[in-house]
């Protein structure tokens, strides 16, 4: 009994470290995030701040009009192409799950296929802007990349999991294919589903290239590419200044460190707030679709 309570308490221990080791860069990112910009440099960073100081979140905001559009442009592709991107895989997913179908590894094939090769950037920005005319749409944010082979059979070795005697005894009642995919299947399989919502959701929220090469129009730009181009017009002060073409400016007073820290809790702040709700599934997500191949 001793022997085991020993053991508990030791991984105990492992785990609070494991937390703290988790915990303390993001605790250490808010911090120089509100900290003074000379005294970072003078000093370094510190868990504490020394001297409290929102220049940083200033110069992030100093458009808000223009940073709340951002936010509202990133958050409704995000959601949007996670909710289609669940659905139009689960489905896809579900029909190679079923064994009656014929020609599924055929199209299993096709599916991985297309994960081996791409036509390359050029090519995409042709098909994208000038066969589907999506560029400078909000549509170019949520179609590109909508459906992942990987995802697609990860959801499918999770289905292939679920008894083929639950489906057949809701056929021979007379349920649908729909029906017992809705009702049925997509219960069953909400842990992998959380897991690549959450996957999704992450990869769009972060996606600043689609802005930097597709999107003119600025009321359609991502959050990300705004707050690049707030730290691309930092530099470029800075650069000017110490180069003698710019005008005189207090280099002190610019802040560079402590932008790029706030500009990490904005851009990570909603995401985090959306993990807890896939928390549950997370783990059980990950290792039930990677048990078979």
């Amino acid at each position: 009994m001793k022997k085991a309570n020993d053991k508990q308490i030791f991984l105990n221990i492992v785990l609070i470290v494991l937390c703290v080791i988790v915990i303390a860069p993001m605790v250490l990112l808010v911090s120089v995030s509100i900290s003074n910009e000379a005294d970072i440099a003078q000093n370094g960073y510190a868990f504490i701040p020394r001297k409290i100081d929102f220049t940083a979140y200033k110069y992030v905001f100093q458009n808000p009009d223009t940073i709340l559009q951002a936010y509202k442009v990133t958050a409704f592709y995000s959601v949007t192409a996670m909710v289609l991107a669940v659905l139009f895989m689960s489905m896809m997913a579900y029909m190679l799950s079923v064994k009656i179908l014929k020609g599924r590894s055929v199209i299993a094939l096709m599916l991985y296929f297309t994960n081996l090769f791409g036509g390359g950037m050029v090519a995409n920005y042709l098909v994208y802007t000038q066969l589907y005319g999506m560029g400078d749409t909000i549509w170019m944010y949520i179609i590109p990349g909508l459906i992942s082979p990987w995802y697609v059979f990860m959801i499918r070795t999770s289905m292939q999991a679920i008894p083929e005697e639950i489906s057949e005894s809701a056929f021979i009642d007379g349920a649908s294919e729909y029906r017992i995919f809705f009702q049925m299947i997509i219960p069953l399989s909400k842990p992998v589903l959380a897991t690549i919502a959450l996957f999704t959701f992450l990869g769009k929220w972060n996606d600043w290239n689609t802005s930097m090469i597709y999107i003119h129009n600025p009321k359609l730009m991502s959050l990300q590419y705004q707050l690049q181009r707030i730290l691309h017009d930092i530099n470029a002060m800075q650069e000017a200044e110490q180069s003698g073409m710019g005008q005189a400016v207090d280099l002190s007073k610019i802040p560079t460190e402590t932008v790029r820290m706030a500009m990490a809790v904005v851009v990570a702040g909603p995401a985090l707030l959306v993990f807890p709700f896939f928390q549950k599934y997370f783990t059980k997500g990950l290792t039930v679709g990677s048990v078979k191949g």
